[in-house]
């Protein structure tokens, strides 16, 4: 595979701060920001880094492998890209390089109900090796429908969403006015202007839409009745009763994500689901919350042996996906990283943030003296895990 590593850009703190230099500042605060003061969103990140691992150094060694399987699949790396709606916005055609990305690299990708791509579309470029995210919808017709478009495009694993029962309260968002196509004000207006290569590629690419959901949005809407329609569409937590159904309909690999608390992952068990990701929506949902890592490192000894237990949110580097497999995950999602890395660099950029990645994890691998990604968990000195 050809590299497209860039050494401009030797970190996602590099990547994000190019990022932000070419992108429209509400496609920015989108991708970047969390809810209320944002507490959470730094306590993800802030959390992970307290992890320390410890190193063999005398022992023999013959290098690290990062390979895993996960649902029989075998993957050249332990992470993979999480769901993120409305990549459209923040970059034109985020969401297919992105898979392609995952293609090439050979990792999962999951694609979003509310993202700018079409199940359709991202089956056909990754040959229907690609998980689906999915809002629950109110109407039970529309869980179906999307249900069996999934399957026909060759999706096995299907990811369902618990952690957006409420729709969140982000200031940034809304001093923006967010939404598909962003609103006209002046001071978006200027936002478009002052970046011209994001500019250049919406009016290529077309106005970004949510394909997905498509044909079942009522043609010649308005941005608010737009607004009014999605709310209603996906109003409705995620309860035990729908999970038993959807269990039911669904014959591939069955996923939650959104579990923090072992009451919630005991149903998950019940149910007979396949795996669960512990995370908190990036930090966009609850600002009181805990950290992804701490429930993490409570869960897996009690649920590791009955279902997958997986992580996202807070991981900028491959030590910090180290950290999170050092504390039991079984694999990594990441959602920001991967579009900093398309928003700062185009079309390869995600190739870029992997390969960087790739080589960030390899390093601490090799330093500590750790054969396989499973294997991270000896290195983990507990006592740093926040509680």
């Amino acid at each position: 595979m050809q590299t497209h590593f860039n050494s401009e850009y030797p970190s996602v703190e590099h990547l994000r701060a190019r990022a932000k230099s070419r992108m429209p500042g509400f496609a920015y605060d989108y991708l970047a920001a969390g809810c209320f003061s944002e507490i959470n969103l730094a306590r993800n990140n802030s959390d992970i880094r307290q992890v320390q691992l410890k190193p063999w150094y005398l022992r023999d060694f013959e290098g690290a492998d990062q390979t895993t399987e996960l649902f029989g699949e075998s993957y050249d790396a332990p992470f993979g890209i999480a769901p993120v709606g409305l990549q459209g916005l923040m970059w034109p055609k985020a969401c297919e390089y992105l898979a392609q990305t995952a293609v090439d690299h050979k990792v999962p990708f999951t694609l979003s109900t509310v993202s700018t791509a079409s199940i359709e579309d991202i089956g056909k470029i990754t040959d229907g090796k690609f998980w689906f995210q999915l809002y629950h919808p109110a109407e039970d017709e529309l869980r179906d429908k999307l249900l069996e478009r999934a399957w026909e495009a060759g999706c096995r694993t299907l990811v369902i969403l618990a952690d957006t029962p409420t729709f969140a309260y982000r200031p940034k968002e809304i001093r923006n006015g967010l939404s598909i196509p962003p609103r006209m004000t002046p001071r978006n207006i200027v936002q478009m202007f002052l970046s011209p290569t994001w500019a250049t590629g919406q009016l290529i690419a077309g106005k970004p839409e949510f394909k997905t959901m498509k044909p079942y949005i009522p043609k010649g809407l308005n941005m608010k009745h737009l607004g009014l329609f999605m709310n209603k569409t996906f109003s409705g937590r995620l309860t035990e009763s729908k999970i038993a159904v959807i269990r039911e309909k669904w014959q591939g690999n069955l996923v939650v994500k959104g579990i923090v608390n072992p009451d919630d992952a005991k149903i998950a068990v019940k149910h007979g689901l396949d795996g669960m990701i512990v995370s908190n929506h990036g930090g966009r949902q609850l600002d009181r919350g805990q950290s992804t890592i701490a429930p993490l490192y409570k869960l897996v000894p009690e649920f590791s042996s009955k279902l997958k237990v997986m992580i996202d949110g807070g991981m900028y580097s491959g030590a910090d996906i180290a950290a999170c497999l050092a504390c039991g995950a079984d694999f990594a999602f990441m959602g920001r990283t991967p579009m900093f890395g398309v928003c700062a660099l185009g079309k390869y950029g995600g190739h870029h943030t992997f390969e960087m990645l790739k080589k960030q994890l390899q390093q601490v691998m090799e330093q500590v003296g750790c054969a396989r990604s499973r294997g991270l968990r000896d290195h983990l000195i507990p006592e740093s895990v926040p509680a």
